[in-house]
């Protein structure tokens, strides 16, 4: 969460339990995509095939246009000489050995503990630093980069927008023709249906092409599977599930679901006969050793079940069994039971009424009379409920210095169990001592060896404490679940000294 929150009263925004896009549902005016959101249309991109040897001015002007905006949105640059080094020199082997050898590409290494990297038009590759964490080895870094090279050369983005043009003409069409609205909700959703399928075609094709491209430039074509195991280990983590459960995506999804695509990457990588490719696993250990690990300190601190403001001066903690999702506009939060929490900063003026601010329409299904004043932490603020398209909810607004910042819960289940997780929750919000806010430091990977009475178990306790530690270890190591980290070994710790 940024260090000054000034939250409109509209957000969209999708976790991974349906609790939580209730949320959104349950606030006015959420706004889609626009131009101004860096959305590219296919009339701004050639529409002719690019001729070998050049590359269209009208990317590299996107590329260029929307550069800076996405650096912004993901916390700016991450400066890392090593990690840096060591990405040119695999895009230099990947480029020579890419279906378009002329081309160039520019890759930017993002300030974002998420574990993310894409392409723009024009050769712009971007990985973040919680991508670089995740990673154990050159090889899988050089398999994502190839991926997303691959976008590129395919040209995905220009079909991809086109392909969303005429389904946007085909589905306005039908809303323009037959006046039956739920035969209009059967074309949208077909539409998004047909869309999402296209992209997961388009998934499939740039892992088939990135994993070729990765083998012939001498790495092992295996790094692809191996990371995609990885990150579907964490996303079990962040998500509650046993170790050894990726969880299902939601078919509307832009990526295929993780053992599809697990299982084409294993068959291509097979199928290149590559069996001695290059790992480079101590090597990449080494570079990445001291890579700052989650959250930057301008966006705060989590710290187990605890998020701690260092510049704001607050901390709250959440219940047993939930995990903490910090990103850059509001602090997330779920459970295995679908309670989804959203803490953010609310607009409001110093000396207004915080009644007033509940009850000025932002919220769908309020309750007018469940909206009263408290005191939380002695601190000025208003709660409220509200019910709406089978969800209940529970809203909590504290003024805290010149600033007002809101709690927001919503579940489909027990309402008694969710007043419970609200009131402890809420309850929790104070402000950090000075020493407290001294103590404060950004998280980081350091690399040890595995000795010989060590095992997951262990090398955990190493760590700084985290829910289900242990499951998170074996992710960012390559471990399966129940796997033992062998002596000799180097593995990745995460610590805040």
């Amino acid at each position: 969460m940024a260090g000054r929150m000034g939250g409109t009263g509209n957000f969209c925004w999708l976790a991974s339990r349906a609790a939580a896009l209730a949320l959104a549902l349950a606030l006015a005016g959420c706004l889609g995509l626009s131009s101004e959101d860096g959305g590219v249309s296919a009339d701004q991109i050639a529409q002719t095939a690019v001729p070998q040897g050049k590359v269209d001015p009208n990317e590299v002007a996107i590329a260029e246009r929307e550069h800076p905006k996405i650096v912004a949105a993901f916390g700016g640059t991450y400066e890392d000489r090593e990690a840096e080094l060591m990405i040119a020199s695999v895009v230099g082997r990947l480029v020579a050995a890419s279906p378009e050898p002329w081309r160039s590409y520019r890759v930017t290494i993002l300030n974002s503990p998420a574990v993310n990297a894409f392409a723009l038009p024009g050769g712009y590759v971007y990985v973040t630093r919680g991508l670089l964490a995740l990673a154990s080895d050159t090889a899988e870094v050089a398999a994502v980069i190839s991926h997303e090279m691959a976008h590129v050369t395919a040209r995905h983005a220009f079909l991809r927008a086109q392909k969303a043009e005429a389904a946007a003409v085909a589905s306005q069409a039908v809303q323009d023709v037959v006046q039956d609205p739920a035969v209009q909700r059967v074309a949208l959703a077909s539409t998004q249906v047909s869309l999402a399928r296209f992209s997961q075609i388009q998934e499939l094709e740039a892992d088939r092409i990135g994993i070729a491209t990765l083998a012939k430039a001498g790495f092992d074509p295996f790094g692809s599977p191996r990371f995609l195991t990885s990150m579907s280990r964490l996303a079990a983590w962040k998500n509650g599930l046993p170790e050894d459960d990726t969880g299902s995506i939601d078919f509307l999804s832009s990526h295929p679901s993780t053992p599809e695509r697990l299982a084409q990457a294993q068959e291509v990588a097979r199928a290149t006969g590559v069996t001695n490719g290059e790992v480079d696993r101590d090597g990449y250990l080494s570079r990445i050793d001291g890579i700052m690990y989650g959250d930057d300190p301008n966006e705060g601190y989590v710290r187990g079940r605890q998020f701690l403001h260092a510049k704001l001066g607050f901390a709250f903690e959440v219940p047993n069994g939930f995990l903490i999702d910090n990103t850059s506009k509001a602090v997330l939060a779920t459970n295995a039971d679908g309670v989804a929490m959203r803490f953010d900063g609310a607009n409001v003026a110093a000396g207004s009424d915080l009644v007033g601010y509940l009850t000025s329409g932002w919220v769908n299904g309020l309750d007018q009379q469940s909206v009263r004043t408290v005191s939380i932490a002695g601190l000025p603020a208003a709660v409220a409920s509200a019910a709406a398209r089978g969800f209940t909810y529970r809203i909590a607004v504290i003024r805290f210095n010149d600033q007002a910042f809101r709690f927001l819960f919503a579940t489909r289940g027990d309402a008694a169990a969710l007043d419970q997780t609200f009131s402890s929750t809420v309850a929790s919000f104070r402000s950090l001592s000075e020493a407290e806010k001294a103590s404060l430091a950004p998280l980081r990977i350091r690399v040890v060896t595995v000795g010989a009475g060590d095992t997951a178990e262990t090398l955990t306790r190493r760590m700084v404490p985290m829910d289900r530690g242990v499951i998170l270890f074996r992710a960012l190591n390559g471990l399966a679940a129940n796997e033992e980290p062998r002596p000799g070994t180097r593995v990745k710790i995460i610590v805040d000294r």
